[in-house]
This record gives C-alpha cells, structure tokens and sequence, in this order.
C-alpha cells in the first residue's frame, strides 16, 4: 500500500479553475469493463494524462490528484486496474486490494491503458501516462506498448524483473517516449543500484529520461502528510509539469 486512505497530493488547488469531472466506466479492447475518474478542464490546453494509481487501484487520492491536473488545463483520467476481478463499482476502506493485485496481468493492464488513451486522443495533440508505485511502473511500461504516448512519468516505481516479469530496465530497448523517474532515496525495496541500473539501460538504448532520486524520502513521499518532504513533492510535481509541457509541442 502506497498512501493512506485519507491522504491527498501535495499539489495546491487553483481558486476558481473550472474543471468538470465525472465518475466512468470504460470498456477495453479485450472486453473488460474497469471504472475510471475523468477531469476535464473548460479551457483545456490540449495535453493529457492518465494518471495509473498504486496498487490500491482507483480511490480519492488519484481523483484529486486528476483534478489538479485540470485545474492547470489538462485533460486528466484516472484508471481502476480490477474491473476483471472486482468490477466498477465504488469500494470501502476494507476493500481487500491485495487479492486482486496478484490477478492482474501486464497485457491486461496494457490494455486498459489502451482504452483510456483512446477516450483522450480526439481531443488532445499529447497523451502521458503518469503513474505511482505499481503505477509508476506501468506507466513507464506503457511507453513499451504501442499506445503512441508523448512521455510516460512513474514515482517510485520498481524498474527491474519482478516475479519473472520482465520491467522498464529489461525493456528499456523498447520503450518509444521519453521518461521521467522520480525515485525516493530511502526506498526500502527499490535500491539505488536498481536505479541505477534503470538509468544505465535507458542511456543504452538512447531513451530521452530524466532519474531523479530524492535523498531521504520514503515511498510514497508525494503526499501532504509528509510535511518534512514538502520540499521534494514541490520539486516532484514541478518537474512533471515541466516534462508535459517540453514533449508535448
């Protein structure tokens, strides 16, 4: 588990942006159905996100996080990866995540990404993904799997083989969008040579990629209870949308 329940970005609200949102269920390619939370903003700029949460799946945290988003103009949706296993309904705080983490599968994932790319192309000249944790990893993945992505952004997500599944690192030579990790220094199970061997096979395969590493910060440091890793979350969040706007024009 990434954030808690009750936890919000760490990202301030824009007084008076007009942003519509919407609760959604969307259907794949492969026939599943999965729930998704879209932000639309009255005056878009024409860039848009999918934003992929950790491996709780959909809950407030990510629709916040999807409004911040429209409140500066871009077209934000946020995705549920358990529509195969747990269906669209909304889910409690007892909701037993784990179990359906261990169903999902990276084509299954890939595919749901492919559904909420399609919802976003008509209206937008720049799709990315930008995803926490499990998320993080899927999204760097998601630039890997044909989707016509602009850039694909993770926090703290695990590059490297896990569970046999090969990650962004083993894939790195297909990966067709510029990347942006943004890693926390004091992860307890994503290392600094996991990092660095995530960098060192993007440099290899000529991937444009930016891995910053923030000194000190926990897992899920992008996170308003973490008031003593303000810092970090700013310079975080700074960079995401300077990533956007640069591999979008």
């Amino acid at each position: 588990m990434c954030f808690e329940l009750d936890s919000l970005p760490p990202v301030p609200r824009i007084a008076g942006a007009a942003v519509s949102h919407d609760d959604l269920e969307l259907d794949a390619a492969d026939g599943n159905r999965f729930a998704a939370f879209e932000a639309t903003p009255d005056e878009p700029n024409g860039i848009s996100v999918v934003v992929l949460p950790d491996v709780r799946g959909l809950y407030r945290f990510y629709e916040e996080l999807a409004l911040r988003f429209g409140e500066r103009g871009y077209h934000a949706l946020a995705i549920d990866y358990f529509g195969r296993t747990a269906g669209v309904g909304k889910r409690d705080d007892d909701f037993e995540y784990t179990e359906h983490v261990e169903k999902t599968t990276p084509e299954g994932i890939q595919t749901d990404i492919g559904a909420a790319v399609e919802r976003l192309r008509p209206r937008t000249r720049a799709i990315f993904t930008v995803g926490f944790c499990f998320g993080g990893r899927n999204a760097w993945l998601a630039a890997a799997s044909g989707h016509g992505l602009a850039g694909a952004v993770g926090f703290y997500g695990m590059p490297a083989e896990r569970n046999g599944v090969p990650g962004p690192t083993q894939r790195a030579t297909e990966l067709e969008a510029p990347i942006l990790a943004l890693q926390a220094g004091a992860d307890q199970h994503i290392t600094a040579d996991l990092n660095e061997a995530f960098e060192r096979a993007l440099a290899e395969a000529g991937v444009e990629h930016e891995l910053v590493v923030y000194e000190g910060a926990p897992h899920s440091f992008f996170d308003r209870r973490y008031e003593e890793f303000a810092e970090a979350s700013e310079d975080a969040w700074r960079r995401v949308l300077e990533f956007l706007e640069r591999h979008s024009a």
